[in-house]
Parts: C-alpha cells; sequence; structure tokens
C-alpha cells in the first residue's frame, strides 16, 4: 500500500475533526465536535503551536493522524514527547502505517533532545497493546485521572 505522512495543513482540519470523532468512539470515549476547528487551528497553526499532526494519506484520501507535545520530565529534569493521539481508519490498519508514525514522532522528540517517549492506551485496547509491545515500548501500571476545570475558553 503506498501511502504519505506530511504535516497536518488548515484545509485538514474538517478530517482531523471526524478522525477524532472515530477516534473517541473506538476508544468508547464521548467526543463534541463542536468547536473542534477553530481550537484545533489556534493550536495547530497560530502563535506558539504547542499541538502538532502527522497527517497520513492515501490515494488523495486522508485514513490517519497522529499528534504530539513537548512536554518535560520533573524526575528525569529533561523533555519528553508525548504522543497524544494516534488513530488509522480500519480499513488501513496493518500495513506498518502505525509503525512509521511512531517512527517519525520519535524522531521529532530525538530533534528536540528528549529523554523519551510516553503515550497511553485503554487497557481494553489489546491490539495497540500487543503493537506498542512489538516496538519494545513498555507499559507503566498508572491510573490517568481527568479533572475538569472552570474555563471559558
Amino acid at each position: 500500500m503506498e501511502y504519505t505522512i506530511r504535516p497536518c495543513t488548515p484545509a485538514d482540519l474538517d478530517k482531523l475533526v471526524q478522525l477524532c470523532a472515530q477516534h473517541a468512539a473506538y476508544e468508547q470515549a464521548s467526543y463534541d465536535p463542536q468547536g473542534k476547528k477553530e481550537k484545533l487551528h489556534a493550536l495547530l497553526f497560530t502563535g506558539h503551536r504547542p499541538l502538532h499532526c502527522l497527517m497520513v494519506e492515501t490515494a488523495g484520501l486522508v485514513i490517519g493522524y497522529a499528534t504530539y507535545t513537548f512536554d518535560v520530565s520533573t524526575w528525569d529534569a529533561a523533555p519528553f514527547v508525548y504522543l497524544d493521539c494516534l488513530y488509522i481508519e480500519e480499513a488501513f490498519r496493518n500495513y506498518g502505517i502505525g509503525r512509521v508514525l511512531m517512527e517519525q514522532v520519535k524522531a521529532a522528540g530525538e530533534q528536540q533532545y528528549c529523554v523519551n517517549m510516553q503515550w497511553q492506551t485503554p487497557d481494553f485496547n489489546e491490539h495497540a497493546i500487543r503493537f506498542y509491545k512489538r516496538l519494545g515500548a513498555t507499559d507503566k501500571n498508572k491510573v490517568r485521572f481527568t479533572l475538569p476545570l472552570n474555563t471559558t475558553a
């Protein structure tokens, strides 16, 4: 299968929002697309640009994405790259695209002198867990919490 991995452009944002909705459904999470296009535009293309996004395209169709950020580890006293999302539409899985996306995010982290790459997946996503372990990743026994904050944004 031939495909291209390229940086996200503003023209990709409608499809990115659709892929985010598909990704959320796959992970059994809620997702409200309202206002996401505008917010993603601000995060990806204006000001500080804290979010980075790669798009996967084949035959003129966008079929997946990966997003990542850079953060700092207090324990390591060094930066790390955080893979926030990686999603490929079901019909296009098992072609090695996920591995290439992981390699590109890893390379971005290495360019920024990050000490490691971190990410998470739901514990029921056994396919992804097997994939990550095949890459040589190890899991950590932690529970992730989310606390809503009162904001007007």
